[in-house]
């Protein structure tokens, strides 16, 4: 589907990609021929990543770790990007975080963290990326990463699912803002997807697999194909729109086991 003529040195800035989707993401522009800035929280497993990518010969990565959701660590990001490579491309926020419980116990801490991490720090990192297309005037492509939730409702998930809201109406609105300087903006919404948080969790893989029309869960390969084309210029009139990759669950929305929402 993708070729180095789509991604050949161009640059791509992408936060929380040590593992799971967002290392993913990561691997698939650099074996595109993207250069890439890597963050994430913990500096020796941004360390460890940027260093796997590497021995990969197509684009370089460079490791940049910094809590994301905090503007100093954005700067670095976006400043590693154009002092390396002059310019940015594409943006990904893929730093998230969920904490889940019932409404009516939620803590205020947890939803402090999840609102600084989710929407502050996604707001923050699509503000500078924008900023230094905008300045550069050749356009670009940002994606911020949502979430099934923010579609359909599921229990003990209002705080996550109202941040993951914001990222889907943040991408909407940005679309007055950025068009002008022909930078595109979208969400990707993935559903239940194997990650290694989840992979050794055969009870989660089979509930999920059970109640997703297309009968398995998604892989973080499957999340980063989809991200990969809105960046890409095949997407190029594409803009303001939310990409569930879900395996159809949110036509029906089933919980696993059966219980009643």
């Amino acid at each position: 589907m993708h070729n180095n003529t789509l991604f050949d040195q161009q640059v791509a800035v992408i936060t929380g990609a040590s593992e799971g989707i967002g290392f993913e993401i990561a691997r698939q522009l650099v074996i595109n021929g993207s250069h890439v800035v890597l963050n994430s929280l913990e500096q020796d497993s941004t360390q460890k990543a940027a260093e796997e990518l590497n021995k990969l010969g197509a684009g370089r990565c460079i490791a940049v770790p910094g809590d994301s959701s905090e503007t100093e660590t954005i700067e670095r990001i976006v400043n590693n990007a154009t002092d390396h490579f002059g310019r940015i491309d594409f943006g990904i926020a893929n730093t998230g975080m969920t904490v889940s419980g019932p409404f009516l116990e939620f803590k205020e801490q947890d939803l402090n963290r999840m609102m600084q991490v989710n929407i502050k720090g996604t707001y923050m990192f699509a503000q500078a990326v924008a900023n230094r297309m905008r300045d550069r005037g050749t356009g670009g492509s940002i994606v911020l990463m949502s979430s099934v939730n923010a579609k359909q409702a599921n229990r003990h998930l209002s705080a996550y699912a109202m941040t993951k809201s914001a990222i889907v109406m943040l991408a909407k609105n940005l679309v007055i803002e950025l068009s002008p300087y022909n930078i595109r903006i979208n969400c990707v919404a993935p559903g239940a997807t194997m990650t290694q948080r989840t992979m050794g969790d055969q009870e989660y893989e089979n509930a999920w697999s059970d109640v997703t029309p297309l009968g398995q869960v998604a892989t973080p390969e499957d999340i980063a194909a989809a991200t990969l084309f809105l960046l890409s210029s095949p997407a190029k009139h594409i803009t303001g729109q939310t990409l569930v990759i879900d395996g159809g669950w949110t036509a029906t929305s089933p919980t696993p086991g059966g219980e009643t929402l």
